[in-house]
């Protein structure tokens, strides 16, 4: 886990905000030692993990973006002071 799925800072604001990504309401499922049968998935959990999924990818495609305009070759014209 990384340190920064602990905490969620508003981009202009740059103040802590409420995770909206998981919701505590649908988190019931409490498993004991004794319970011996499987767990399934309906179609609701299947969907949210998808949208989840989706989120992820855009996320870490705006990050890729953002490392390559970081780190990536200048423009030939703004080559500094040499």
């Amino acid at each position: 886990m990384l340190l920064r799925e602990l905490y969620y800072f508003d981009p202009k604001t740059m103040e802590p905000v409420e995770d909206n990504t998981y919701e505590a309401e649908d988190d019931i499922s409490v498993i004991t030692v004794d319970d011996n049968r499987k767990t399934r998935l309906t179609l609701k959990d299947i969907n949210r993990a998808r949208k989840a999924s989706d989120s992820h990818r855009e996320e870490v495609a705006k990050e890729q973006e953002f490392i390559k305009q970081m780190y990536g070759q200048p423009p030939e014209g703004a080559a500094g002071g040499l």
